[in-house]
């Protein structure tokens, strides 16, 4: 529950009323003063060259009001930016913060070592309420709209972005093109990349290692790591960078909507849907 609110304490109010009462003081200060000259003064001084149908403007110095209160204005801002916002005072927004903190750390701690069950329930109740409006409830894709899961991490998927190509992750390597190899050389790669980039590695290979390194693990990060297709660390891999796709962008959920274990969680549920 939040804290009852309480201005005699609340830094935060009462810096914002002292700020409007000022304002208004000023204000009402300085529409009078110039109400006043409106009624009582007439104009003096020289006109400038420009006229606008007939009529002309004084150069007349800036009010000596304006400046200050301009001049004020800025030196208050930086002091409440620098100094003057108590950091330490209670926000509501981060009391908020705290306690959606504190909720994914014993969510965290709770479910930290999971059964192969209960990753799978849990992945699926995610996926359905995440995943499923565009991936689709079975994780066909809904007709090729966006990727399907029937055969992700497999060779035959493998296949398919060789073929067709991937859109971008946001790796520094940019956007993979289709057509990079084909026939036999496409399935030898396919085999090799699904297999976990075990046994003898196929010569057609080479068409990967200049964006995927020699070892397929991705430069250091430029691209993928080939290492760790079809796993759950793939999975979280993408779920943390976000994808283009023909539905428009899949967001990035690395801004705590999903804590790690849920990741690993649609990691899981994900690859089952290719072995059915």
């Amino acid at each position: 529950m939040f804290e009852k609110f309480n201005l005699a304490t609340d830094d935060v109010h009462q810096l914002g009323l002292l700020g409007a009462l000022l304002i208004l003081v000023i204000s009402a200060v300085a529409i009078g003063k110039y109400l006043k000259q409106i009624k009582n003064e007439t104009s003096t001084g020289d006109l400038t060259d420009e006229t606008w149908d007939g009529i002309g403007e004084y150069r007349n110095p800036i009010p000596v009001g304006w400046a200050i209160f301009y001049v004020g204005t800025i030196i208050w801002s930086l002091w409440y930016i620098l100094a003057g916002y108590p950091v330490k005072a209670f926000s509501q927004i981060g009391q908020y913060n705290e306690e959606v903190a504190a909720h994914n750390a014993a969510f965290q701690s709770k479910w930290d070592n999971p059964s192969d069950e209960t990753l799978m329930e849990m992945g699926e109740g995610v996926y359905l309420v995440q995943c499923a409006p565009c991936h689709g409830i079975a994780g066909d894709g809904i007709d090729g709209k966006a990727a399907g899961f029937d055969r992700w991490g497999t060779a035959l998927g493998v296949l398919d972005v060789i073929n067709n190509g991937s859109k971008g992750l946001g790796y520094p390597m940019g956007t993979m093109p289709g057509g990079l190899a084909s026939g036999d050389n496409a399935k030898a790669i396919s085999a090799y990349v699904a297999g976990g980039l075990k046994g003898q590695k196929p010569a057609s290979f080479s068409a990967c290692t200049s964006c995927h390194g020699e070892d397929g693990k991705g430069l250091g990060g430029q691209s993928p790591d080939l290492t760790t297709y079809g796993t759950t660390t793939f999975v979280a891999e993408v779920l943390n960078r976000g994808k283009d796709g023909a539905l428009g962008y899949m967001p990035k959920f690395n801004d705590g909507r999903l804590t790690d274990i849920q990741k690993e969680a649609v990691g899981h549920y994900i690859l089952s849907l290719g072995e059915k």
